[in-house]
Parts: structure tokens; sequence; C-alpha cells
């Protein structure tokens, strides 16, 4: 008798065999491009199209599907990043951040979208608002992409950029899909056409003032209302309160899409307050989970969009998204930078010049990309492959020089060591949590702990020594080479 007869034929298993496999390769490569300066994210793209229909055969064109796994990712990049944002950090460069997200994002869409109309309109059937469209998918920065490298490459920015650059990529993501969704509507309803084009722009302007404005109340809404119910109900574990944001994530972004909202500004508003203002007793625990689900969806969502491509498709393309590429990175996102930060004189003119060359593109971009593929507009998958092909010229060529280009501009400098604290925490009123290596010179006066004669306020809480964690006492015994973890704070000390 066969075994084949035992085989079950179920798509889930072969599903769940297949992501595994790319999973797997997938967090592999990541340590291949850490090496040699290859954004990870722009690894996992390759790896999509290596497997999909012009690499090895895996047949893949659920567009709606990509679109509903790409904007559930991009619910929680957006939900981690507002988690992450200080604003202790982001208040002194808030300003510069609107700016660049909001006025820098328009002014970007209409000076490539005049540009694409140049190169595109006469030789092809796109209209002016059609190649304003391709410009708004590629307004933004992609946030996904600038966290993933900020935080992989550990740059260490002067003037505050860092913050400002966070700030700018988490809130712009909302603005250029606004923008998406009203020219998508314009090119696609029928009761449009008969407008005049300053009905059309009144039109456009109300619904953007709408998404903008709902998107930011129910953000504020969600988000005090979440924090209430995070400092009065305790949870018995740090997992269940990661799930219970993710909720809250979740729901500001349904209900905002409800009311004709930016569901995406919600989402990023709702988490900075709830990071900010909320009480968590395991915030450690929560971002590093929220980190670990951010990856996930970072990988899952690339590998995705790179089954969606198709390489022989692009190669008709492939000169004018350069081109178009191109523009992007040395004319219009430099000029809005310049213009919007032209109010900021404390910015310097390096810093400028930077944060234009910080314009990433990535699975955002491609995502909503993915819209006008979806509602039928002409010339839709056109616009997916020029998009796609500049997607990956700015991951190769920005994603791969941005440490060198900040060294060239003197903007970084090296990064403080990490504090060793082996998993403890303490709230932040009670102090702060310190490292230190004890050398010789700290033995000079004598070897042991209270012979080191620390300043009032400075506590020794646990030392490490060969893997071993030893409780101190004043007595003690050190030797060279331990790790002191120092609590750091106010003292009734005489």
């Amino acid at each position: 008798m066969p075994l084949s007869i035992f085989a079950v034929d179920l798509l889930s298993g072969n599903l769940l065999l297949l992501c595994s496999v790319l999973i797997f390769i997938a967090i592999l490569v990541t340590k291949l491009g850490s090496r040699f300066g290859v954004p990870s994210l722009l690894l996992f793209l390759l790896l999509g199209m290596a497997v999909g229909s012009d690499g090895l055969g895996l047949h893949f064109e659920e567009y709606e599907v990509a679109e509903a796994i790409g904007h559930f990712a991009m619910t929680i990049i957006l939900l981690s990043a507002g988690l992450e944002t200080s604003l202790k950090e982001t208040r002194p460069v808030l300003g510069r951040g609107i700016v660049l997200s909001t006025l820098g994002v328009f002014m970007t869409t209409i000076l490539t979208g005049l540009f694409i109309f140049a190169i595109l309109g006469r030789n092809t059937q796109m209209t002016l608002l059609s190649c304003l469209l391709l410009a708004a998918v590629m307004g933004s920065t992609d946030s996904a992409s600038v966290f993933s490298i900020l935080k992989t490459k550990k740059l260490r920015l002067r003037e505050n950029l860092a913050p400002m650059l966070e700030l700018e990529s988490g809130s712009n993501d909302p603005m250029a899909y606004a923008l998406t969704i009203i020219i998508v509507k314009l090119l696609t309803n029928e009761s449009l056409q008969s407008y005049s084009g300053i009905q059309l722009v009144l039109a456009a302007l109300l619904v953007l003032v709408v998404q903008v404005a709902v998107g930011i109340a129910i953000g504020f809404a969600v988000g005090y209302a979440a924090r209430w119910v995070l400092n009065h109900v305790r949870l018995s574990s740090f997992a269940l309160t990661a799930i219970l944001i993710l909720s809250v994530g979740f729901f500001a972004n349904g209900v905002a899409s409800l009311l004709h909202g930016n569901g995406l500004l919600s989402i990023y508003i709702a988490a900075i307050i709830i990071g900010n203002q909320a009480k968590l007793t395991q915030r450690r625990d929560i971002i590093t989970f929220m980190d670990g689900l951010t990856w996930l969806m970072q990988l899952v969502m690339f590998l995705v969009l790179g089954l969606l491509a198709r390489p022989s498709q692009m190669l008709p393309v492939l000169v004018p998204a350069i081109l178009i590429g191109l523009f992007l990175m040395f004319v219009a996102r430099p000029l809005s930078v310049f213009t919007c930060l032209l109010p900021f004189r404390d910015l310097s003119a390096r810093a400028k010049l930077f944060t234009s060359w910080v314009g990433l593109k990535g699975a955002g971009p491609i995502l909503f990309a993915l819209y006008p593929v979806v509602t039928g507009v002409d010339s839709g998958s056109v616009m997916f492959n020029i998009v796609f092909i500049i997607t990956l010229f700015s991951l190769s060529l920005q994603g791969t020089t941005l440490g060198k280009v900040a060294k060239w501009l003197r903007l970084s400098y090296e990064e403080a060591p990490k504090v060793e604290t082996f998993g403890m925490e303490i709230p932040e009123e009670m102090g702060m949590l310190r490292d230190h290596i004890v050398t010789e010179d700290d033995l000079a006066s004598g070897v042991t702990l209270r012979d080191l004669h620390l300043p009032h306020g400075i506590r020794v809480m646990m030392v490490r020594r060969d893997g071993r964690f030893l409780v101190p006492h004043g007595s003690m015994p050190l030797q060279v080479g331990d790790n002191l973890v120092i609590i750091m704070g106010d003292s009734d000390d005489d």
C-alpha cells in the first residue's frame, strides 16, 4: 500500500511550510546584510522576488490580500513607532517634523507629479492627475525603512536630527495615504467628472481636512481613554498589556476609517499618548515584545510585496523609473526640505542636506501603490512597477549610504556604550541605572566595595563576575573586570 494515501494536501499546511522556510532564510540574510551594510528590508524584497513568478515560480497575484496584509503590518509598525517616540526628545523638533510631514509631502508630490507628466504624459495615456497620483504614492519617507536603518546602523546624529527624522517618517505616511485616496477618488468617481478644476480642488481640500481632523480627534480620544484604562487596570502579564495596546491601535484605526478619517494618523497619535503618559510598569518588556512583532510584520510585508513583483514587467519602465527616482532624491526632496526648514535658522545647512538624503522609500510607497491597482485605476499596474523600482533604487543607494553621508557631513558621533543592567528596570522617578567595569585604578585605595567611597545617591545593586550574579555588601572584595550595576538618584544621607 503506497504511503501517499496517508498524505493530506492542505493548503494551510503548505503555506505554513513555505512561510517558515522564507522567514528562516530572511532572518539569516539579515546577518549578511549587516556585514556589507545592506538594509535588511531590501534583502527581504529581493528574497520575495527571487521566489516569485519570475524566480523560482511561486505564483502570487492576490493584490487585495497583499494590501490587507500590508495595512495590518503598517498598523503595528506605526503603533510600535508611536510607543517609542519620546515627547521629551520630540518636543524641541515638533515644528520641524510636522512641517516636513505635511507641507513637505505636498511639495514633493507636486514637484514630482509635474516631472512625471513631463517625461511620461506625452508618450503614455497618463493624465496630469494620474501623474500626481504616482507622485503622491511616493511622497512620504517610509517609516519602516527609516526606523529599521537608524536602529540597525546605530546612527547617533547631532543637531537633534534622529528624533526629527523619526517623527517625520512616522507622521508623513498618513499625509501621503490621504493624498493617494483623494486622487484615486477623483479618478474613479464618475460623479466628480463633471466638476470644474476649482471644484475638484475644493473637494480634495475638504476631504483632506476631514481626514486629518477626524484622524487627530480619534487619536487623542482613543489615546487618553487607553491611558485611563492602563493606569487603572493592572494585568498580570506584560504580554496581555501589549496585546491590549495592540487592540487599542486597531480600534483607533477602525473608528477613524468608519468616520472617514485617517486611521494611520489616529494610530500614531494614540500610541504616542500611551507611550508617554500611561503608567506601564513593564515598559521595557512591552517595547521588546512590540519590537519583535514589528520585525515580523516588516519581514512578512516585504516578502509578500516582493512576491507581487514581476521583473519582466518592470523592464519597459526601468529608465523612466530611474529618472523619477533621481529627481526625487536630488531635486524634489531637497527642495521641499530646504523650503520647509527655511524658518528654522538653528538647523545647519549640513543637517538640512542630510535630512533631504533620508528620503527613503520602502514598503509604505509599494503598499500605497497597491490601492490604485485594487480600485481599477488606469495604468495602476504601471504605477506599481515604477514605485517598486524606485523603492529598490532608494534602499540600495540611500539606505546603504546613510552612515557614510552622516560621517561625511560631520553629523554623526560614536555611540555611547550600552548600559548593561541585566534586564532590570526601575521607575524613572527612582533614578537612573548605569553599569561600570572595575579597573585597577578603582582598587588603588582598597579592594572592597566600601573602599570605592561612592558619592551620596549612588548605590551598587548587583555585581556580575564570571557569569555569576552576586549581591553586594560593603566588605565584599572586588576584582578587576567585575561589572557593577549602579543606581543613581536622590539620597537622604547626611
